[in-house]
């Protein structure tokens, strides 16, 4: 090859390769499999519905499962930074891989949006942005309908993990000040295919009303268990089960459970004038279009708002620096934290260098399992 000929062929790789490089790349870390599969599920799903380019330039999504497991999603994370040179991750969605991945982030300089209610250390979370409500936020709606209720005893089993843990000790620090003791703290594994001997502890307690700290199917188990025993009182879930797979799999048996929810998933019964109403309802319209009637999931909606959340950070960024660049992710990550009354489709984001969240009451509503369907009860 001449030296002429070598120059063209120099130009075209050089021309490529910028073209490639100004490719926006988006990692996906969620469990497609292992117990938290069905939560992320419905994220991969959402996924399919997001955008492939925006001001101008290409979107690509590098989708990746963690198994529910840390370990994994460490190797992904690794993966996703030092191969794909990810520009922003959106994930894990669960507390435990959310934690793994955390310091791969923070070295990396990346931002990471995760889908699970994980709280980092203060002085960890520079990178580290959320698209779900808060688990306080939400434990605290659950502790205001037992109030009104007269509730004053509780039952709680949860997961024998940080997320069972995370669902307890909210559930002390909020029902102490509304007068409401628990009196039975039992847990599980996710894995666990029976719960009897905590379950006969509980029901030994005589609690008012129940509190289960998991999520996904496997929450379903104590629910039945509880039912099956005889117990009649209130049995409250957390928002980590709200998908269809969760109804189909307890059919009559989660019949009346209470479930704090973001409110896309009752979009269309709530109140006109609630501000995420009209975005949940164009965001379940698309996504039941594609995937059948009832279909909606909130696990989908805080994958959907994550993406609002990087569409918002992205043109801005774009105008600073270059995909694939650190100062790109700096602009990203930066504009995060001057998002304003972003209305997603669970709330109302209004995020700053305190608040990597940046979300309010306006991010939850009580529902209930009522004749198979989602209903909205506050």
């Amino acid at each position: 090859m001449n030296i002429y000929k070598k120059v063209i062929a120099a130009a075209i790789i050089s021309s490529l390769a910028q073209v490639a490089h100004a490719d926006i790349n988006i990692g996906v870390v969620a469990s497609f499999t292992g117990p938290a599969a069905a939560l992320g599920a419905d994220i991969r799903k959402a996924v399919a519905l997001m955008p492939t380019s925006l001001a101008g330039e290409k979107i690509n999504y590098i989708m990746l499962d963690d198994a529910t497991d840390p370990t994994a999603t460490v190797k992904n994370g690794r993966k996703l930074l030092s191969e794909d040179k990810v520009d922003a991750i959106i994930g894990p969605n669960i507390n435990a891989n959310s934690a793994a991945l955390m310091p791969v982030v923070d070295e990396g300089k990346t931002v990471m949006i995760v889908v699970a209610p994980y709280d980092p250390p203060a002085d960890k979370r520079t990178w580290v942005f959320r698209a779900v409500q808060s688990a306080d936020l939400m434990v605290q709606r659950v502790v205001e309908d037992m109030s009104e209720r007269k509730v004053k005893t509780v039952g709680y089993i949860g997961f024998a993990d940080q997320w069972g843990e995370l669902m307890h000790k909210e559930m002390e620090a909020k029902g102490g000040p509304a007068n409401i003791k628990v009196v039975a703290n039992e847990r599980y594994a996710r894995t666990d295919t029976s719960v009897t001997a905590q379950v006969l502890k509980i029901l030994a307690a005589k609690p008012d009303a129940v509190f289960i700290g998991a999520s996904g199917t496997p929450a379903v188990l104590p629910q039945v268990e509880l039912r099956q025993r005889g117990f009649t009182g209130k049995i409250y879930q957390t928002h980590g089960v709200s998908s269809k797979d969760f109804i189909r799999v307890g059919g009559k048996h989660v019949e009346g459970a209470l479930i704090p929810v973001g409110p896309v998933l009752v979009a269309e019964q709530l109140p006109d004038n609630y501000p995420t109403r009209k975005v949940g309802m164009s965001f379940n319209d698309a996504y039941e279009k594609m995937y059948g009637p009832d279909s909606r999931s909130t696990f989908a909606g805080v994958a959907w708002d994550a993406w609002l959340l990087l569409a918002n950070a992205i043109p801005s960024a774009l105008k600073v620096a270059k995909p694939g660049t650190v100062e790109f992710r700096q602009a990203i990550r930066d504009n995060l934290e001057r998002t304003k009354d972003l209305v997603g489709v669970h709330g109302v984001y209004n995020m700053t260098p305190q608040d990597h969240t940046g979300l309010d009451q306006r991010a939850r509503v009580l529902i209930e399992v009522n004749n198979g369907r989602w209903k909205y009860v506050k």
